[in-house]
Protein backbone atom coordinates (compact mmCIF):
# COMPACT_ATOMS: atom_id res chain seq x y z
CA UNK A 1 0.00 0.00 0.00
CA UNK A 2 2.89 2.13 1.09
CA UNK A 3 4.53 1.68 -1.84
CA UNK A 4 1.72 2.30 -4.15
CA UNK A 5 1.27 5.59 -2.64
CA UNK A 6 5.12 6.47 -3.05
CA UNK A 7 4.86 5.21 -6.76
CA UNK A 8 1.45 7.69 -7.42
CA UNK A 9 3.03 10.66 -5.41
CA UNK A 10 6.50 10.12 -8.06
CA UNK A 11 4.61 10.19 -11.23
CA UNK A 12 2.88 13.01 -9.70
CA UNK A 13 5.86 15.20 -10.72
CA UNK A 14 7.79 12.93 -13.14
CA UNK A 15 4.72 11.25 -14.62
CA UNK A 16 5.50 8.47 -16.84
CA UNK A 17 4.76 8.98 -20.57
CA UNK A 18 3.72 6.94 -23.38
CA UNK A 19 7.18 6.62 -25.52
CA UNK A 20 4.53 6.68 -28.91
CA UNK A 21 2.36 9.72 -28.40
CA UNK A 22 3.47 11.63 -25.15
CA UNK A 23 0.36 11.11 -22.87
CA UNK A 24 0.68 10.07 -19.32
CA UNK A 25 0.10 6.26 -18.60
CA UNK A 26 -1.76 5.25 -16.30
CA UNK A 27 -1.05 2.82 -13.47
CA UNK A 28 -1.87 -0.66 -15.35
CA UNK A 29 0.33 0.88 -18.68
CA UNK A 30 3.14 0.21 -19.35
CA UNK A 31 5.67 2.27 -21.25
CA UNK A 32 3.06 2.06 -24.46
CA UNK A 33 -0.53 3.33 -23.65
CA UNK A 34 -3.08 1.62 -24.77
CA UNK A 35 -4.52 3.18 -27.11
CA UNK A 36 -1.36 3.45 -28.87
CA UNK A 37 -0.99 -0.13 -28.56
CA UNK A 38 -4.64 -0.80 -30.39
CA UNK A 39 -3.73 2.06 -33.55
CA UNK A 40 -0.93 -0.42 -34.22
CA UNK A 41 -1.05 -2.80 -37.27
CA UNK A 42 -1.27 -6.21 -36.19
CA UNK A 43 -0.88 -8.75 -38.70
CA UNK A 44 -2.36 -11.89 -37.63
CA UNK A 45 0.25 -14.16 -38.98
CA UNK A 46 0.33 -15.68 -35.60
CA UNK A 47 -2.45 -17.75 -36.09
CA UNK A 48 -2.12 -19.26 -39.82
CA UNK A 49 1.15 -21.51 -40.57
CA UNK A 50 0.46 -20.28 -44.36
CA UNK A 51 1.61 -16.64 -44.08
CA UNK A 52 3.85 -13.94 -45.77
CA UNK A 53 6.64 -13.98 -43.40
CA UNK A 54 6.73 -17.96 -43.75
CA UNK A 55 6.81 -18.11 -47.38
CA UNK A 56 9.73 -16.20 -47.41
CA UNK A 57 11.60 -19.47 -46.31
CA UNK A 58 10.07 -21.82 -48.24
CA UNK A 59 12.72 -23.38 -50.18
CA UNK A 60 15.50 -21.77 -48.47
CA UNK A 61 15.61 -22.75 -44.58
CA UNK A 62 13.91 -25.58 -42.66
CA UNK A 63 11.64 -23.45 -40.62
CA UNK A 64 8.58 -24.78 -38.73
CA UNK A 65 6.32 -21.46 -38.07
CA UNK A 66 7.11 -17.77 -38.92
CA UNK A 67 5.08 -14.35 -37.75
CA UNK A 68 5.61 -10.87 -37.43
CA UNK A 69 3.05 -8.42 -35.09
CA UNK A 70 3.08 -5.55 -36.93
CA UNK A 71 3.06 -4.23 -40.71
CA UNK A 72 5.80 -2.06 -40.91
CA UNK A 73 5.35 1.72 -42.43
CA UNK A 74 7.01 4.45 -42.35
CA UNK A 75 6.03 7.67 -40.61
CA UNK A 76 4.22 5.60 -38.04
CA UNK A 77 3.69 5.15 -34.67
CA UNK A 78 5.54 1.75 -34.61
CA UNK A 79 8.56 3.62 -36.85
CA UNK A 80 9.03 5.86 -34.04
CA UNK A 81 8.94 3.33 -31.46
CA UNK A 82 11.67 1.48 -32.97
CA UNK A 83 13.69 4.18 -33.58
CA UNK A 84 13.21 4.94 -30.14
CA UNK A 85 14.43 1.13 -29.73
CA UNK A 86 17.43 0.85 -32.32
CA UNK A 87 19.28 4.51 -31.82
CA UNK A 88 17.84 6.52 -28.73
CA UNK A 89 18.59 3.85 -25.63
CA UNK A 90 14.78 2.75 -25.35
CA UNK A 91 15.29 -0.61 -24.09
CA UNK A 92 12.11 -0.69 -22.45
CA UNK A 93 10.00 0.17 -25.80
CA UNK A 94 11.69 -3.11 -27.20
CA UNK A 95 10.72 -5.20 -23.54
CA UNK A 96 7.02 -4.00 -23.78
CA UNK A 97 6.87 -4.98 -27.92
CA UNK A 98 8.37 -7.88 -27.17
CA UNK A 99 6.06 -8.73 -23.93
CA UNK A 100 2.93 -7.80 -26.30
CA UNK A 101 4.27 -10.25 -29.31
CA UNK A 102 4.80 -12.70 -26.60
CA UNK A 103 1.16 -12.36 -25.38
CA UNK A 104 -0.07 -13.04 -28.94
CA UNK A 105 2.27 -16.15 -29.61
CA UNK A 106 0.69 -17.37 -25.87
CA UNK A 107 -3.08 -17.65 -28.15
CA UNK A 108 -1.48 -19.17 -30.95
CA UNK A 109 -1.66 -23.06 -31.57
CA UNK A 110 1.31 -22.69 -33.59
CA UNK A 111 3.69 -21.64 -30.81
CA UNK A 112 2.86 -24.09 -28.18
CA UNK A 113 5.72 -25.34 -26.45
CA UNK A 114 8.81 -23.16 -27.05
CA UNK A 115 11.54 -24.09 -25.24
CA UNK A 116 14.09 -21.30 -25.67
CA UNK A 117 13.81 -17.81 -27.31
CA UNK A 118 17.18 -16.86 -29.05
CA UNK A 119 17.72 -12.90 -30.21
CA UNK A 120 19.81 -12.71 -33.48
CA UNK A 121 22.95 -11.67 -32.70
CA UNK A 122 24.85 -8.29 -33.06
CA UNK A 123 28.65 -8.39 -33.52
CA UNK A 124 30.30 -7.52 -30.67
CA UNK A 125 31.95 -4.25 -31.79
CA UNK A 126 28.30 -3.49 -32.80
CA UNK A 127 27.18 -3.92 -29.69
CA UNK A 128 29.43 -2.52 -27.93
CA UNK A 129 28.77 0.77 -29.58
CA UNK A 130 25.30 0.71 -29.51
CA UNK A 131 25.39 -0.69 -25.53
CA UNK A 132 22.54 -3.21 -26.13
CA UNK A 133 21.24 -5.57 -28.87
CA UNK A 134 17.96 -4.55 -29.64
CA UNK A 135 16.59 -7.99 -30.24
CA UNK A 136 17.87 -9.28 -26.98
CA UNK A 137 15.57 -6.31 -25.56
CA UNK A 138 12.48 -8.02 -27.30
CA UNK A 139 13.20 -11.66 -27.12
CA UNK A 140 13.56 -10.48 -22.85
CA UNK A 141 9.97 -9.30 -22.99
CA UNK A 142 8.28 -12.75 -24.75
CA UNK A 143 10.90 -14.87 -22.61
CA UNK A 144 8.90 -13.33 -19.18
CA UNK A 145 5.59 -13.42 -21.63
CA UNK A 146 5.43 -16.76 -22.57
CA UNK A 147 7.51 -17.82 -19.70
CA UNK A 148 10.33 -19.74 -21.36
CA UNK A 149 13.72 -19.73 -20.92
CA UNK A 150 16.60 -16.65 -23.19
CA UNK A 151 19.50 -18.02 -23.94
CA UNK A 152 21.72 -15.34 -25.63
CA UNK A 153 24.97 -16.44 -25.69
CA UNK A 154 24.78 -20.02 -27.35
CA UNK A 155 24.87 -18.38 -30.78
CA UNK A 156 27.01 -15.37 -31.96
CA UNK A 157 27.88 -13.08 -34.73
CA UNK A 158 31.54 -13.69 -35.11
CA UNK A 159 31.75 -11.60 -38.88
CA UNK A 160 30.84 -7.74 -38.63
CA UNK A 161 28.79 -6.83 -42.30
CA UNK A 162 27.33 -3.79 -43.20
CA UNK A 163 23.74 -2.63 -42.86
CA UNK A 164 21.04 -4.54 -44.57
CA UNK A 165 19.10 -1.20 -44.97
CA UNK A 166 19.82 -0.62 -48.60
CA UNK A 167 20.32 -4.10 -50.18
CA UNK A 168 18.57 -5.79 -52.47
CA UNK A 169 17.83 -9.20 -51.32
CA UNK A 170 20.65 -11.62 -52.91
CA UNK A 171 23.07 -8.92 -51.65
CA UNK A 172 21.65 -9.18 -48.13
CA UNK A 173 21.95 -12.77 -48.29
CA UNK A 174 25.83 -12.35 -49.44
CA UNK A 175 26.14 -10.05 -46.62
CA UNK A 176 24.95 -12.39 -43.95
CA UNK A 177 26.59 -15.93 -45.45
CA UNK A 178 28.71 -18.09 -42.56
CA UNK A 179 28.90 -14.90 -40.36
CA UNK A 180 27.40 -16.80 -37.30
CA UNK A 181 28.26 -19.69 -35.06
CA UNK A 182 27.09 -22.11 -32.51
CA UNK A 183 28.71 -21.68 -29.41
CA UNK A 184 26.86 -24.31 -27.55
CA UNK A 185 24.76 -27.09 -29.41
CA UNK A 186 23.90 -29.41 -26.81
CA UNK A 187 22.21 -27.00 -25.16
CA UNK A 188 19.67 -26.63 -28.56
CA UNK A 189 19.54 -30.23 -28.84
CA UNK A 190 15.76 -31.43 -29.38
CA UNK A 191 14.55 -28.21 -28.28
CA UNK A 192 11.87 -26.02 -30.26
CA UNK A 193 13.63 -22.96 -30.57
CA UNK A 194 11.90 -19.19 -30.78
CA UNK A 195 14.80 -17.55 -32.86
CA UNK A 196 13.60 -13.72 -32.11
CA UNK A 197 14.73 -10.36 -34.65
CA UNK A 198 12.86 -6.74 -34.57
CA UNK A 199 12.43 -6.14 -38.47
CA UNK A 200 12.03 -8.96 -41.00
CA UNK A 201 12.47 -7.57 -44.97
CA UNK A 202 13.92 -10.48 -47.31
CA UNK A 203 14.53 -12.74 -44.10
CA UNK A 204 18.46 -12.95 -45.34
CA UNK A 205 19.50 -12.68 -41.51
CA UNK A 206 17.29 -14.71 -39.97
CA UNK A 207 17.65 -17.41 -42.80
CA UNK A 208 21.79 -17.42 -42.05
CA UNK A 209 20.87 -17.37 -38.64
CA UNK A 210 18.30 -20.47 -39.07
CA UNK A 211 21.25 -22.23 -41.31
CA UNK A 212 23.58 -22.40 -38.92
CA UNK A 213 22.12 -23.73 -35.88
CA UNK A 214 20.20 -26.35 -37.99
CA UNK A 215 23.76 -27.40 -39.38
CA UNK A 216 24.60 -28.23 -35.99
CA UNK A 217 22.12 -29.12 -33.83
CA UNK A 218 18.29 -31.73 -33.81
CA UNK A 219 15.70 -29.43 -33.38
CA UNK A 220 12.60 -27.10 -34.75
CA UNK A 221 13.37 -23.57 -35.14
CA UNK A 222 10.20 -20.87 -35.26
CA UNK A 223 10.69 -17.14 -36.20
CA UNK A 224 8.97 -14.44 -34.30
CA UNK A 225 9.84 -10.81 -35.45
CA UNK A 226 7.74 -7.21 -34.17
CA UNK A 227 7.45 -5.80 -37.92
CA UNK A 228 7.65 -7.31 -41.50
CA UNK A 229 8.94 -4.60 -43.87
Amino acid sequence: MKSNIFVDFFNLFYPNTCAACGQRLVTAEKVICTACLSDLPKTGFQNTADNPVSRLFWGRVNIKNATALFRFTKESKFQDLLHLLKYKGRQDVGVELGRQLGHELNKSEFYKNMHIVIPVPLHPKRQQKRGYNQAECIATGIAEAMNIKLENACVIRNIETQTQTKKNRIERWKNVESIFKVTNNKLLENKNILLVDDVITTGATLEACATEIIKTSTCEINVATLAMA
